[in-house]
Order: C-alpha cells, then sequence, then structure tokens
C-alpha cells in the first residue's frame, strides 16, 4: 500500500485564520498541531518516511516540510496549477505510474479530516489493499450518516463482501447525488446509505483506465506526464472538475466497492464542525479570557490573545485574527466562504 497525502485547497469556510499563506490544515487546530502533522503521525505508526508521499502545490510544500521535516523531498508531487479534484487524483496516479509503481495499490489520504481511534485505519488500509487487488475495481468508503448533511453525495450499500475485524466492504448499489435531497431522506430510514468520504483506492494504471473511459481528455495528459512529459505543459491542458465525473459513472455500473469506515470520521469543514470537535474534547480555543454575560455555547477565538466579551449571545462564533474579525451563528459557518469570495470581488 502506498499512502499519498493530498493537500492543497484554501478552506475558505474557515477564514479569518485560514488564508492562502497558511491554509485551515497547517493552523494549530489540534491540540497546538495542524491536522497535516496529526495525519501524518497517524501514518507514521506503521510506515516509514520514504514511504508516504505528498500531493500539493509548491507553496504548501514548504510549509509541510517546516512542520515535517522528515518528509522525503522527492516524494512530493507537485501541482502546477489548482485543478481541483479529478486532475489532482489522476495526476498522482500519473506520477506513481512514472515511478514504476503502476501495479502497487495506493490510497489518497484527505489532509483536512481525523479519524478517530488512529489504529482502526490500518485495518482498513490492509482491507482496501486486498480488495483492490482481487477485484481491479475502484474502492471508496463512507459512513452511515445520522441526518441529512448538505453539499456532500452518497452511495446506497449492496452486497456485504466481508466483515472481518469489524471492517465491513460492499458492493455500491447505487450513487445518490447531493442534489437528490428526497432520496437520501428516504434511505437514510432504511439502514443502506453511506455518506461519502472519499479514500481512493486502487492500482495507478487501473486509475488512469477509468480516466481513459470517461475522461479521455483528461487521460492523454496523464499519461503524457506518466511516460515521462513535462508535468507543467500537460497539467495546464486538463480543464477543472471533479472526481465524481468519473466515479459517479462507475459506481452505477458495478465498478466500485465501498468500505463502512471503522473509524469516527471528523471533518474540519466549518467553525462549527471545530467547535463541536472542542466541546466533546473539553479544549478552550486560544484567547486572552472571555467573559459570557447571559449566554453559553459560544466559540471565541483570539489569535492575538484579546479578551473576548458577550452579552446576550448564545450558539455563536467569533474569530478574531491579523486577517480579520467573523461573527456567525454556528449553523451559518457553511457560509463563510461567501466573505472570502466577497472580499477577493473588492465587493466590501
Amino acid at each position: 500500500m502506498i499512502p499519498v497525502i493530498i493537500c492543497g485547497g484554501v478552506g475558505t469556510k474557515m477564514w479569518p485564520l485560514s488564508t492562502p499563506s497558511m491554509p485551515k490544515h497547517f493552523l494549530p487546530i489540534v491540540n497546538g498541531e495542524s491536522l497535516f502533522q496529526v495525519n501524518w503521525k497517524m501514518l507514521r505508526r506503521k510506515f516509514t518516511p520514504d514511504q508516504i508521499y505528498l500531493q500539493t502545490n509548491s507553496a504548501q510544500a514548504k510549509i509541510a516540510h517546516s512542520q515535517v521535516p522528515e518528509i522525503v523531498l522527492k516524494n512530493v508531487f507537485i501541482e502546477t496549477e489548482t485543478k481541483n479534484q479529478g486532475p489532482a487524483t489522476g495526476l498522482a496516479a500519473a506520477n506513481l505510474v512514472r515511478l514504476g509503481k503502476g501495479e502497487e495499490v495506493f490510497m489518497l489520504i484527505q489532509v483536512d479530516d481525523l479519524r478517530e481511534p488512529q489504529e482502526s485505519i490500518f485495518g482498513f488500509m490492509d482491507t482496501a489493499e486486498k480488495y483492490a487487488k482481487e477485484s481491479k475495481k475502484y474502492i471508496t468508503s463512507g459512513f452511515a450518516p445520522k441526518w441529512h448533511v448538505s453539499g456532500v453525495d452518497y452511495l446506497l450499500k449492496g452486497k456485504l463482501l466481508s466483515d472481518e475485524s469489524g471492517v465491513k466492504i460492499y458492493e455500491v448499489a447505487d450513487y445518490v447525488d447531493r442534489n437528490e435531497v428526497d432520496r437520501i431522506k428516504e434511505h437514510m430510514t432504511k439502514g443502506d446509505l453511506l455518506l461519502h468520504t472519499n479514500h481512493t483506492t486502487m492500482t495507478p494504471n487501473g486509475l488512469l483506465e477509468m480516466y481513459k473511459k470517461y475522461r479521455p481528455d483528461w487521460y492523454e495528459p496523464l499519461m503524457a506526464i506518466a511516460l515521462g512529459g513535462n508535468v507543467g505543459n500537460e497539467f495546464a491542458k486538463l480543464q477543472r472538475g471533479t472526481l465524481e465525473d468519473i466515479t459517479q459513472q462507475v459506481h452505477r455500473v458495478g465498478g466500485s466497492l465501498v468500505i463502512e469506515n471503522p473509524f469516527e470520521w471528523i471533518d474540519f469543514g466549518t467553525w462549527q464542525a471545530v467547535s463541536k470537535y472542542y466541546d466533546e474534547k473539553e479544549v478552550f480555543p486560544p484567547s486572552g479570557g472571555t467573559v459570557e454575560i447571559e449566554g453559553e455555547s459560544n466559540f471565541l477565538w483570539s489569535e492575538s490573545g484579546k479578551i473576548i466579551s458577550t452579552i446576550g449571545m448564545e450558539d455563536i462564533v467569533v474569530i478574531e485574527s491579523a486577517n480579520g474579525i467573523l461573527v456567525s451563528k454556528k449553523e451559518n459557518t457553511g457560509k463563510v466562504g461567501q466573505i472570502v469570495d466577497r472580499i477577493n470581488s473588492g465587493d466590501l
């Protein structure tokens, strides 16, 4: 198994702390460590530094190396442009083929999530590797949601193929798009729905064959990279797009399997999610102190160490940093990216 940590986004929903120069996965939000550091240490429980790969852009590669000096530099794949998940995943496969690892199974590890308990991921990885080799199918993952989460896609569980040491793997019966709200709610009551959490697992050669079938316009530049072509020149030819442009078709024709996560999946997608994690772990966000009068359940963070006070407020988020100040109801922090869009457009 080849683990590939993939990161390159900014995490605009975590403004004003998360910025292009210091994205959320490098912020010290988990007991003083970044999500990148936590996930690296998790993989180091099984793999040596020369067995772990990283794909990111050149700026974030420097941050990653400053936080984890033992990263093997020749194992860092650089995205020369931001093209979204579809081209990025293909680039990881192409780079591995280029290194002569086309028939070895790899797994993408998203950096902005936590998996707890950490040791449970290794049985998960072993199962994914086994079925990737035996079935030649695309392997992904998901968990049974307790409520409808918007903005994400879902998979329907089919036949149970294995349940070893608490790791269950199923055939995928169907793909459910994030916009099929009624269908999502219907299947939540049936217990056969999984919220899609990726962990793309396959051989690089197998993944590129999927691209050849469903996105030949991506496949040709990626194969040129795999055969030794200039990464910058060839990657520039790919149009932006999501991995679902390919995988939703694979799911619907029986070309994939899904592992039900044997661990808790903690997604740091919004400040509300961070607040929930801190409450559960009884961790307090940094500040110079807080004073709350006639209010509770607020999440108050001061990067500069200022005292934050509220009167008559409940379930709000206040984030103070050198880049700005955010004040929002917790339930609305999923809209913070809209603020960044307006700032970037000059609409102040």
